[in-house]
């Protein structure tokens, strides 16, 4: 018969059902609040792209359409001076409370005319770019938020992948499939108010604070992730740009980007929802890869009409990729930097910039063999960058490697291969380092979760049942005894410690 202690192992505690709770609760504010602006971004972007049906030119619709994302990367920048300036100001709160309220209005009061009002005049031109300038800025807030949240050990690519596929189909049911439905109103009303509520119901102040506790950001990771993602947005713009001006041509006839093949959105996102957050998303470069290579099939039959829906479906699935890569590869790396509101959208910044390159270059109408060979060099960079920012590195030894003298030739007879020394286990080695080290019961606890696990502080601390701010205590004095001045000092010391076997 089990003893009382032995079976209260396996129950468990009201702490821990309090913890799960609060990490349920907090995936799903993050899902509604990505997935309530990816709806809103993508049915109002949506309207825009029909600004000056009727009244204007196919020459002067097309301007139309890369002006539109001028104002979108403005609208990023107006944010993150917005972050930058009141953030620092504790006493401009009333200031950025009434800026933030009167976004949110001219927001709302654009979209209004742009589901009521007719696309053929100058004035739906003109709320479209308003309307592209308040994306850009609400998006900012959203993707601020969803980019410190990493640093709490949220799930962002779940809440991403979840919140974008939800509003993929939406958009397609309320607004693709038979045209503007009587209820898209009504689910754009509930999604402004969902998105308004969690943004502005929690001070900018109280979520700063989790940038601080973020590792430094080496400036050469993002060096390498703007030019893998610049890369990837170079390699979706052909078909982006050659889809578009042939359904301007048509007149959202034959050639619609707003037709069924958008639905492939959904498995791309679906795919990074599942894999984005294990091992930290080291996965997320390898499959944004993949789909690449597969996507390559579009310029061998985009000159067949008979492959124009296979080509609609290669072309969505590579944007949910790319899109996925550069938003959780840049939400992870923001809240190290200097500028973390800036950073945070900035995947989404290149992807407009990229477009604004394209058309400005033509793009679309270079032939099909030159567009072939620029991806197939595409290809042949994003593997080098990749492999020199370490995203093949997929699964770390925990074990150092045995270093041999350079005279030392494993193969020869003559110098047979000395035997690895033996190691010690986790546990012998951490009281090993408590002796060594004078480390109390507690240190020793934070010490193994720190060389142990590759968790953030927040999900250490509710682990230990500690606050972060007595967590970051522990770690300080373990810096202090053992000399160490990062976390992965500590873990090289652990290693060293493991290889002493007395």
């Amino acid at each position: 018969m089990q003893n009382k202690s032995a079976l209260s192992q396996h129950v468990p505690s009201h702490t821990d059902k309090r913890s799960l709770s609060g990490i349920i609760s907090r995936s799903v504010r993050l899902t509604c609040l990505f997935g309530s602006f990816a709806f809103l971004q993508f049915v109002v972007l949506g309207l825009a792209n029909h600004a000056g049906e009727g009244c204007l030119a196919t020459g002067q619709r097309e301007f139309v359409y890369y002006a539109l994302q001028v104002f979108v990367i403005l609208g990023f920048l107006l944010h993150a001076v917005y972050v930058r300036h009141y953030t620092a100001n504790p006493k401009g709160s009333g200031i950025r409370k009434l800026i933030a309220y009167a976004v949110f209005g001219i927001f709302f009061a654009c979209t209004a005319v742009m589901l009521f009002a007719g696309y053929d005049s100058m004035f739906y031109v003109i709320v479209s770019m308003a309307a592209a300038l308040c994306i850009g800025l609400v998006g900012g807030a959203a993707h601020y938020r969803m980019s410190l949240e990493t640093v709490t050990g949220a799930s962002v690519a779940k809440s991403m992948g979840i919140g974008s596929a939800v509003a993929v189909v939406l958009q397609y049911l309320l607004q693709i499939r038979h045209g503007i439905s009587p209820l898209l109103p009504v689910f754009m009303l509930a999604a402004f108010l969902l998105f308004g509520y969690l943004v502005l119901s929690k001070e900018p102040e109280a979520i700063a604070e989790a940038a601080e506790k973020a590792e430094h950001t080496p400036p050469k990771q993002i060096v390498l992730t703007i030019l893998i993602t610049a890369v990837f947005v170079l390699f979706a713009c052909f078909y982006n740009e050659y889809i578009h001006h042939l359904q301007i041509q048509s007149d959202y006839g034959a050639y619609n980007v707003y037709s069924w093949p958008r639905l492939m959105l959904m498995p791309g996102y679906l795919l990074f929802a599942v894999i984005g957050d294990r091992k930290n998303g080291r996965y997320v470069p390898i499959a944004s890869l993949c789909i690449m290579l597969i996507a390559l099939l579009n310029v061998v039959l985009i000159g067949n009409p008979d492959s124009h829906w296979l080509n609609m479906c290669l072309f969505y699935c590579s944007i949910a990729a790319f899109t996925s890569y550069y938003l959780l590869t840049f939400w992870h790396l923001a809240p190290g930097t200097r500028h973390p509101a800036l950073w945070a959208p900035f995947g989404r910044i290149i992807d407009s910039g990229m477009v604004l390159l394209t058309g400005a270059i033509h793009l679309s109408t270079l032939p099909a063999p030159v567009v072939l060979g620029t991806d197939i060099a595409g290809v042949a960079v994003i593997i080098f960058l990749m492999a020199v920012s370490g995203n093949f590195n997929l699964a770390a030894s925990s074990t150092p490697e045995i270093s041999m003298k350079s005279n030392e030739t494993p193969s020869s007879p003559e110098a047979p291969i000395p035997e690895a020394p033996r190691l010690l286990s986790p546990e012998e080695t951490l009281e090993r380092m408590r002796e060594q080290y004078s480390l109390t019961p507690r240190e020793t606890d934070v010490l193994r979760e720190l060389v142990l696990t590759e968790d953030k502080q927040a999900v250490i601390s509710e682990r230990l049942s500690i606050r972060v701010k007595t967590l970051q205590d522990h770690i300080t004095r373990l810096y202090r005894k053992t000399g160490a001045t990062t976390r992965a000092g500590l873990t090289d010391l652990y290693h060293e410690s493991r290889n002493r076997k007395i």
